[in-house]
């Protein structure tokens, strides 16, 4: 077959998968994305040693696929049903909750740690004094959003604005990479099942790359609010193919429908950044 043809046939058989696993929950709103079938490196590959920087931290970069949860975080988090400790308004909402009212089918952010079940990496920043920022990428939908880890030494601010990520800062405790999130605020769902949380939201993640190709995210989950104790889960991450046509790499995904800057987060711009 010509190269022409080829092209063609890999362009209808795109769009006839897209047409499948994006049917949309509601008018006017994109579905969930299954990534079941992204490559990710074998167990034999995987089991090869873990690389390191040149500033002789060990290699987090990625891409990576999963750390995190999407469908259910009790049972994706390694716990048996009924065993995550949620306040009885908390377990009433998310039970009540349906799934044409998912915040992420309409190009809302999907939070923390839900945008890592998604291909994902981690992409560092150096200055002449070494490592200062971590940005997390990921391929959903998130309209272009990242997150950002500040690895400079500074504290959180203490009036934040609560914002779908937060703010992160990251420490290095041994080959360990450790992110200490605050600032959240209460509008993206934990999973599709609809696991809620409030402002008092506060998040600790830890990465540690086992091997070449296995990442592990401990995830300690505090919230007062919506919790009667913290938590913690346990969440895998797998390495991307590196040998893929798009060079094992985050593909473009953009998903940006009737959102106006400053809406979804019910906030109105050039009114000041004090949650007062």
């Amino acid at each position: 077959m010509r190269r022409r043809e080829q092209y063609w046939v890999i362009v209808v058989a795109v769009l006839w998968l897209v047409g499948v696993i994006a049917q949309p929950h509601a008018q006017n709103r994109v579905g969930q994305i299954n990534v079941g079938g992204t490559p990710s490196v074998s167990d034999a590959e995987a089991a090869a040693p873990v690389p390191r920087l040149a500033d002789g931290h060990v290699d987090l970069t990625g891409p990576w696929l999963g750390g995190g949860s999407n469908g259910d975080l009790e049972r994706d988090g390694g716990l048996k049903p009924g065993e995550l400790p949620l306040l009885p308004w908390a377990r009433e909402l998310r039970d009540r909750r349906k799934p044409e009212a998912e915040p992420f089918t309409a190009c809302l952010p999907m939070g923390v740690p839900r945008s890592t079940v998604y291909p994902w990496k981690f992409a560092m920043s150096y200055t002449s004094k070494g490592l200062t920022h971590i940005y997390v990428l990921h391929e959903t939908g998130d309209a272009g959003a990242h997150r950002v880890v500040f690895m400079d030494g500074r504290a959180h601010p203490p009036d934040l604005l609560p914002t779908w990520f937060g703010h992160s800062t990251g420490r290095w405790e041994g080959d360990s990479l450790v992110i200490d999130t605050v600032g959240y605020n209460d509008r993206f769902w934990f999973d599709s099942r609809g696991t809620p949380h409030t402002e008092q939201l506060h998040t600790v993640e830890r990465y540690t790359r086992i091997n070449y190709g296995r990442l592990t995210n401990d995830f300690l989950l505090d919230d007062p609010g919506a919790f009667s104790r913290p938590v913690n889960l346990k969440f895998m991450a797998r390495l991307l193919r590196p040998d893929l046509k798009t060079g094992g790499d985050l593909m473009e995904f953009i998903c940006l429908e009737g959102n106006e800057y400053g809406a979804a987060a019910d906030f109105i711009p050039g009114t000041g950044v004090q949650n007062k």
